[in-house]
């Protein structure tokens, strides 16, 4: 009812209340406003229950934003992405960030008990675009990727900037973009373009001075931008120059600003070692290659001994994947469906999806029987109206229920004298009911068809309204019907149905003239 309510004040009468009078900045106010024609008539209002918040209730309902409170396992109150992931870099022990691709692996890894993951440009390809790595995918769809991916994750991403996708400038603009796409860190490489996979073929770097320059810009676009994201300093100089070069650039990333330090592609233990032995104090990032890369896979344990940090899984989700729908397909192809080893129950995915915590939240706004009999309309009479004592001690009793002014005080025209052939319709009331389709009465309006003018209709929008509300009046001149409604002058209290119909919600509307 609260949406019919809505529909119905867009189209409010035109002209404003006296200037005299205070504003509210409810809507439901129960405050009664002076019509801006004046004399004695009637008011139609709809009553609403609870939906005027106290201030207390709107402060209570703030919440941070979404990408920040999202980190509900590892985050506090509060919490930003960047804080969340520094506090697990500080925190004892090596991490591993397997990498997700697309929102439900990010979802699934969170549900995992991972700490924190980061994106892989190569899986995010490859699902994205169904191509290889090597510098196709663009700036705009990694940002794209990105915002669903941090949206749908619980835990700290580390986001694959590539290698900023051109100069300093490109640098600056590619970081400022991962932080309002709500990563914690970005992951910023030394390749020339196109970049590519660093394990792959043919890797070629920029130079030293370009190299650091790229994460000196990086590390200014967080500070204009008020941010903490934890910037990740790659090199793939191992493979594109020699180990010599790649342990003096991340030495000179560290120097610039870098938070974490990462050469891709180390072929050894000792160089490993080597590695974590640079810049002591700035934690290491190691990438454990799935499937045969160029660098050793070592466990977790034997990484921390090492010196790492963090520890990158870059293929894992991305490559089962892809073997599993090949096997499905096989499958399917051959008249069965994939074993149930292989594929999760409905009901397990429902859950993994959040179906089920969906349905709760919904319980929430569910409107009850009780509650749509609460929403009613009609229209009281003058208050000279005769009542009994008990009537009035009952309405003293009653709390006080929030009022929506839908139509203005009204003239009563039965004073005025009818002119014309539509005169005597004026005097009329026209009546809206909706019944829901478990028999539930949503709501009973009558609405007075006596207006000084009988153009006011159309010229306030309330008919218009009323398509808006009940979409299957759009069409339906109903001025003509009302005009055309024969008047029983010996029973006046029937009434005629104009409209008699349902819904695409299954819901009866019926409209009447009393």
């Amino acid at each position: 009812m609260a949406c019919h309510a809505a529909a119905l004040l867009q189209h409010p009468p035109p002209p404003p209340p006296p200037a005299s009078l205070p504003s509210t900045a409810c809507t439901s106010s129960s405050r009664r406003r002076a019509s801006p024609w004046g004399g004695a008539g009637r008011l139609i209002r709809l009553r609403l229950r609870g939906h005027c918040p106290s201030p207390a209730s709107a402060r209570a309902a703030r919440v941070v934003s979404p990408r920040c409170s999202s980190y509900g396992a590892t985050a506090d109150a509060g919490e930003s992405p960047a804080e969340a992931l520094r506090r697990v870099l500080e925190s004892p022990g090596a991490h591993q960030a397997p990498a997700c691709y697309d929102a439900l692996s990010a979802r699934l890894v969170g549900r995992a008990g991972f700490k924190v993951c980061f994106t892989s440009g190569f899986s995010i390809s490859a699902a994205r675009l169904g191509l290889p790595d090597v510098g196709l995918i663009s700036y705009g769809e990694m940002i794209d990727q990105g915002c669903l991916i941090t949206e749908a994750a619980s835990i700290p991403v580390i986001g694959d900037a590539d290698n900023g996708y051109g100069n300093c400038m490109n640098v600056k603009r590619t970081v400022k973009g991962f932080i309002k796409a709500g990563f914690a860190g970005i992951i910023l490489e030394d390749q020339v373009s196109p970049k590519a996979c660093g394990h792959t073929q043919g890797r070629k770097v920029v130079s030293r001075e370009e190299a650091i320059m790229h994460i000196k810009a990086a590390v200014d676009a967080r500070k204009e931008s008020g941010s903490d994201i934890v910037i990740v300093a790659r090199t793939d100089s191992r493979q594109a120059l020699s180990l010599d070069e790649a342990l003096w650039r991340v030495r000179a990333f560290a120097d610039a600003g870098a938070d974490v330090l990462f050469i891709d592609a180390l072929a050894s233990r000792e160089e490993m070692k080597a590695f974590c032995a640079v810049s002591p104090g700035v934690p290491k990032m190691a990438n454990m290659l799935e499937g045969g890369g160029k660098t050793p896979i070592l466990s977790p344990a034997e990484l921390e001994e090492t010196g790492y940090k963090l520890i990158a899984y870059p293929l894992s989700l991305i490559g089962v994947s892809m073997r599993a729908m090949e096997d499905a397909l096989i499958a399917i192809k051959g008249g069965r469906i994939p074993p149930p080893s292989s594929l999760p129950s409905f009901e397990e995915i429902k859950d993994t999806l959040g179906f089920n915590s969906y349905y709760e939240e919904e319980k929430r706004y569910v409107v009850t029987p009780a509650q749509s009999s609460s929403y009613r309309s009609g229209y009281y009479g003058n208050t000279s109206e005769a009542s009994s004592p008990g009537d009035a001690k009952s309405r003293t009793e009653t709390p006080q229920e929030p009022v929506i002014d839908i139509l203005p005080q009204l003239y009563d025209l039965g004073s005025t004298g009818g002119r014309g052939p539509s005169a005597g319709m004026w005097s009329r009331t026209l009546r809206l009911r909706i019944t829901g389709r478990d028999g539930v009465q949503k709501i009973d309006a009558r609405i007075p068809v006596a207006f000084v003018y009988p153009h006011y209709l159309q010229q306030a929008g309330f008919l218009e309204g009323m398509t808006k509300v009940i979409p299957g009046l759009a069409g339906a001149n109903i001025m003509e019907r009302l005009r055309n409604a024969p008047i029983d002058s010996e029973n006046p209290q029937n009434g005629q149905i104009l409209l008699d119909f349902e819904d695409a919600m299954g819901d009866r509307i019926q409209v009447f003239i009393e």
